[in-house]
């Protein structure tokens, strides 16, 4: 059993800065890659940020490389999401997932977090 809460959602204005937070727990959440979605209204949930609890391998959709950074705490068994430089296409509902990367792919196992809204304004 794995379970996921995203907090750290917001109102900001273009520009600014957000860290979104995903506190995990679970007997097992150790053998799982971490991932961060979002889901802007009106379109399909897409992949934004993955990374091992190691924090050895990051990957990025090409949209937010260079201005968001995954991390984590393992000793809280948090994963962050440091999002910079936030344009209004960034809106959307992001939410934590665990799951596995293969290739160099990131794949969610089925587990979720409710979700946190995150809303930039022009």
């Amino acid at each position: 059993q794995v379970q996921l809460v995203e907090s750290g959602g917001g109102l900001v204005q273009a520009g600014g800065s957000l860290r979104l937070s995903c506190a995990a727990s679970g007997r097992t959440i150790s053998s799982y890659a971490m991932g961060w979605f979002r889901q802007a209204s009106g379109k399909e949930r897409e992949f934004v940020a993955a990374i091992d609890w190691s924090g050895i391998s990051t990957y990025y959709a090409a949209s937010v490389k260079g201005r968001f950074t995954i991390s984590t705490d393992n000793a809280k068994n948090t994963v962050y999401l440091q999002m910079n430089s936030l344009k209004p296409e960034d809106t959307a509902v992001y939410y934590c997932s665990a799951g596995g990367l293969y290739s160099g792919r990131y794949s969610s196992s089925g587990y979720w977090g409710q979700g946190t809204q995150v809303t930039v304004s022009s």
